[in-house]
This record gives C-alpha cells, sequence and structure tokens, in this order.
C-alpha cells in the first residue's frame, strides 16, 4: 500500500462536503491545509447566527436527529447553525438569532479541526442534513421552548 502524500491527503466527507459548498472547492482544501478559515458562501444553506451561550443551551433542546453542522467561535462569542435555505419564514420571528442573507461568507474551518479559534460543535458529515428550523425555532424561542424529553434524543 502507498504512502500518503500531502498533495494528495485523504479527504472526510464532512470537509468534502463543505468545500463543494464552496464557489472554488479546491481552494477551500488548500486554506484548510495551511490551518485557516475558508470562505464558504451560503448558497446551498443559510447560516443562523445567535450568541455563543445561546446556542449552546439550545443545541441541548434539539434531537440528534434534527441538528445540523453548527460553527462555533468563542472569540466573538458567536455561533452558526446551518439552516434549509427556505428556513427564513420560519426563523423570521425568533429574537435570538440573526439570519445571514443568501450568498454571505462564512469563514470555515475544516470539519473535524479547529482553525483561527472556530470549531464545529456538531460537524458537517457528507450527507448535507442542515438544522431543522421548527426545532431551532422552539428551542430559541421564547423561553427556549420546552425540553424536550430522553427519548426524543435516541
Amino acid at each position: 500500500m502507498a504512502a500518503k502524500t500531502r498533495t494528495t491527503p485523504e479527504r472526510d466527507a464532512g470537509d468534502t462536503w463543505l468545500a463543494n459548498c464552496a464557489r472554488r472547492p479546491e481552494l477551500a482544501h488548500e486554506v484548510w491545509e495551511m490551518d485557516g478559515l475558508a470562505p464558504i458562501h451560503c448558497a446551498r444553506w443559510l447560516a443562523a447566527e445567535a450568541q455563543l451561550g445561546t446556542a449552546l443551551q439550545a443545541v441541548k433542546r434539539i434531537p440528534p436527529h434534527a441538528r445540523g453542522p453548527l460553527l462555533l467561535d468563542p472569540g466573538l462569542d458567536t455561533a452558526w447553525w446551518l439552516v434549509p435555505l427556505e428556513a427564513a419564514e420560519e426563523l423570521a420571528d425568533v429574537r435570538h438569532i440573526s439570519l445571514q442573507p443568501f450568498g454571505w461568507p462564512m469563514h470555515c474551518p475544516p470539519a473535524h479541526r479547529p482553525a483561527a479559534g472556530r470549531f464545529w460543535l456538531v460537524a458537517p458529515d457528507g450527507s448535507g442534513r442542515v438544522t431543522d428550523p421548527v426545532y431551532l425555532a422552539a428551542a430559541l424561542g421564547p423561553g427556549g421552548g420546552p425540553r424536550l424529553p430522553a427519548e426524543a434524543f435516541r
């Protein structure tokens, strides 16, 4: 079996999916190889931005099957949920988040390691799954919505 070289790294499914969401996928991989943040423009999903503490509380209220990628930047006290393109109406009245516009450049680390202080709490897995806006709205709505029973998380 031949040894892997730096010029042909084995790519994680989450990294491949995320890079394929970029305007220039190969550039995203090159930036990640240099431990940088790649600009991934919101074109296949939108970014719902929340304060870090709010997002960390909300993630406990969303069952795993409804969770999509969640990017954290503790230095900025900010988190971004990836949500479907059609989520704008569902999330319009949720006061704890702001929805970034279509095409907004989100500067992302690779799926399974931090870069420049940012990391994925819920990493992209390559499936294209994003956070269900109904669950996100309930988790972030007035009072954070009801805590879901333990069986909802299985």
